[in-house]
């Protein structure tokens, strides 16, 4: 059972991806990525599709990044097309809620059918957690988040609390929670991205990182980071003494 489950959940995993794929290079014409005009047309044609009708066009992105998570699919791309698609506001909070269903989704499918492999893969690795996340689940799993997992990929970030078989609740919040952070700086990005293509006449490499909306979220993803590694050294590092 499970092992039919896995080769449908990796199939159905290729099948997105690839049919996302083939939806960008249809509509994408390859021999114009070097010119900076395409990309204004592109953006302007997106910002006229999307805006025609947002309501319907968020569902579809929700249910695709649910879709993408739940698969394994990594979560920065998803971001980045959050803060291009809506805005700063709207894509972190369609990113975020998504991104967590999903990532509740994925939990519960590998607790339920995937536990023991799981165990078996990472409980050795992450051991030295195991006592810690058990302290007081939903907190260090929060601080988890919000440090960005500690360097782990994010399909399995997702797939570690099996090791200690964390509720579902605590799950989800402690995800939608620490999520935010992190998840608005780079739909920020995402968003200033747009920007840049709207307002520039053509491109330039010093000009778009002088741009407030490009510097100012690489800042603040700086600070989250340096923040991420003395929270890290705090909580986690600690667990070795």
């Amino acid at each position: 059972m499970s092992k039919n489950l896995k080769m449908f959940l990796g199939l159905a995993y290729l099948l997105l991806l690839f049919s996302f794929l083939y939806f960008i290079f249809s509509v994408i014409e390859i021999r114009r990525l070097n010119d900076f005009t395409y990309y204004k047309e592109l953006q302007s044609d997106l910002n006229i599709y999307i805006s025609s009708n947002v309501f319907t066009n968020l569902i579809y992105f929700f249910i695709f990044a649910i879709i993408w998570v739940t698969l394994l699919g990594f979560g920065s791309p998803i971001l980045i097309i959050s803060g291009i698609l809506f805005g700063q506001m709207i894509g972190t909070v369609v990113s975020v809620i998504s991104i967590s269903i999903g990532a509740l989704i994925l939990y519960s499918i590998g607790n339920f059918f995937f536990r023991d492999l799981v165990k078996s893969i990472l409980e050795k690795k992450f051991e030295k957690y195991i006592q810690l996340f058990q302290k007081n689940e939903f907190f260090y799993f929060f601080v988890y988040r919000f440090i960005g997992g500690l360097g782990v990929p994010f399909g399995l970030q997702n797939l570690i609390p099996i090791l200690f078989g964390m509720k579902k609740l605590n799950y989800f919040f402690a995800s939608l929670f620490g999520f935010i952070p992190g998840f608005f700086i780079i739909n920020t990005i995402g968003a200033g991205l747009n920007t840049y293509v709207t307002e520039a006449d053509y491109f330039s490499m010093i000009d778009f990182i002088l741009t407030p909306e490009i510097y100012l979220p690489i800042l603040m993803f700086s600070f989250l980071m340096l923040f991420s590694l003395i929270i890290k050294k705090k909580f986690f590092d600690d667990t070795n003494k």
